[in-house]
């Protein structure tokens, strides 16, 4: 038997917009066939077919930033081609519509697609609705855009601030040990697909220790963040540099063979040798 894929946690939100959405929309699909209402039903249940077919190919393929674009489209499309074939009465599907955009895309792009629908609804709408409730349904659904993105941008701004947190030594701005794992799989992945070279260097500082007690731990540590200064200046910015100890550092090139990686751990070996890392004591790797 095959193992069951694990879930990653950027996927479960386009799995359950397609499922809500596909689960959501069905029972209207529905009555419309049985109340003979055959363009919008047929529409429904492409919607339908839609959302179901998107949620399958993301946890078949663990895929999610194609699907999240096409499940965003497939909301608003879905709010646009009702409101004009059934009338006003339909407007309200745009609320949920633009939450999830908001979920699915970047702020910025879900802005944009809810301001562009927005606009799109205007005709049907100006046509059944007088004023007021022309007026009162616009600026509800600026507003609601307005506070999604509000939130959509802090929630990615805090993101981006716990990911860093996760992911990068706090002493030398180097990844750490869990970046480096997620590199490697990432560079695995790529070697599976495509036979993509890559190499990679372990670094040690030499008797580190005793540059510690002769110098003390703060020392050491501004020892630590000149050594990842210099290696940073001489790898490519392709290139990735991580803490995983105290004073050992791994270096992933990526595209290279065990040649190129040679030369350059000798390039940085030499540079550091070369640099007065400590005072009156040479510092080697």
């Amino acid at each position: 038997m095959s193992k069951r894929r694990i879930l990653a946690t950027e996927e479960i939100l386009p799995l359950i917009l397609s499922v809500s959405g596909a689960l959501g929309i069905l029972p209207f699909t529905i009555i419309r066939f049985l109340h003979g209402e055959w363009i919008v039903g047929t529409i429904d249940a492409c919607i339908v077919a839609s959302f179901a077919f998107l949620g399958i190919s993301v946890y078949r393929t663990g895929k999610v930033r194609g699907p999240s674009i096409l499940l965003a489209l497939l909301c608003v499309m879905g709010v646009l081609s009702t409101v004009y074939l059934k009338g006003s009465g339909q407007v309200f599907w745009a609320y949920p519509a633009f939450i999830a955009a908001f979920y699915l895309l970047t702020p910025r792009e879900a802005l944009l697609l809810t301001l562009a629908t927005i606009l799109a609804l205007v005709p049907p709408l100006v046509n059944e609705l007088g004023p007021l409730q022309l007026a009162t349904i616009l600026i509800t659904m600026l507003v609601t855009a307005s506070f999604a993105y509000a939130f959509a941008l802090l929630t990615r701004v805090q993101r981006q601030k716990l990911v860093k947190l996760a992911t990068r030594d706090p002493l030398t701005n180097t990844g750490n040990r869990r970046a480096l794992d997620d590199k490697l799989a990432g560079v695995i992945a790529a070697r599976k697909r495509s036979a993509t070279l890559a190499s990679m260097l372990i670094i040690d500082l030499d008797h580190f220790k005793s540059v510690n007690d002769a110098y003390g731990h703060a020392a050491g540590d501004q020892i630590l963040i000149r050594l990842t200064e210099i290696i940073k200046l001489r790898i490519r910015i392709t290139d990735s540099l991580h803490r995983v100890g105290g004073e050992e550092f791994v270096v992933l090139i990526e595209g290279q063979n065990i040649d190129n990686a040679s030369q350059l751990a000798e390039q940085l070996r030499t540079l550091v040798e070369v640099n007065e890392l400590a005072p009156k004591q040479a510092v080697t790797i």
